[in-house]
């Protein structure tokens, strides 16, 4: 295989478990506003509520926690202690995340083994939701496709996921502190430091 090929693969690869489950998270996200919205005009300006509307929203949100949990696994920011693995020198750090991601790997295959058969066993009785009458086969299948697709995306990123590259979570959440507040603090010290020769100058003209 050329690089190219390896290269054209990846991008694929990547699309399929990043780019992808982003457009559908949005999708997702706005059909639920639109539901919501509508539903709530329905109700209090016509009085006439949309009555399968909250359970939709139930299985959107589904939805969207398990396509969610692909971005998550991609970036290696599900909740972990890894207060003590990522202390340990090489190469054991590089053997405690290993046994971490086989770990991953095991439970995204046993969930993914037991949706199946369970989403397979709702199709094949044409289980329908109360309200909504949907096919419960459509709801089951989100836990199917989000375990399948964070077994994909830890298999791609494994090297990743054993050398700890994608850092921990504690320096990932001072980073989003950093980029919050950052600019902030600095404007507040840059404020302090103008209004102190200003100061000066005053007690000098007194």
């Amino acid at each position: 295989m050329t690089r190219s090929s390896r290269s054209r693969h990846g991008r694929v690869l990547e699309f399929i478990a990043v780019s992808l489950p982003k457009l559908i998270l949005g999708v997702l996200c706005f059909t639920g506003i639109a539901i919501n919205f509508a539903n709530v005009v329905g109700r209090y300006v016509f009085s006439a509520p949309i009555i399968w509307a909250e359970e939709i929203l139930v299985y959107i949100m589904i939805w969207c926690v398990f396509i969610g949990a692909i971005l998550v696994t991609w970036e290696g920011r599900h909740i972990k202690m890894d207060l003590i693995a990522t202390h340990i020198r090489a190469p054991w750090r590089y053997i405690v995340n290993g046994f971490m991601a086989l770990a991953f790997i095991a439970i995204c295959l046993f969930v993914v083994k037991q949706s199946w058969t369970l989403t397979a066993m709702m199709a094949e009785l044409d289980q329908q939701s109360v309200v909504a009458r949907l096919p419960m086969s459509a709801v089951y299948a989100a836990i199917l496709v989000g375990f399948a697709l964070m077994l994909l995306v830890v298999l791609l990123r494994l090297k990743a996921y054993i050398t700890g590259d994608m850092g921990s979570d504690a320096d990932a959440t001072a980073e989003q502190l950093r980029e919050l507040y950052g600019e902030f603090e600095g404007g507040e010290r840059n404020g302090t430091a103008a209004e102190g020769p200003a100061t000066e100058g005053t007690g000098d003209r007194r």
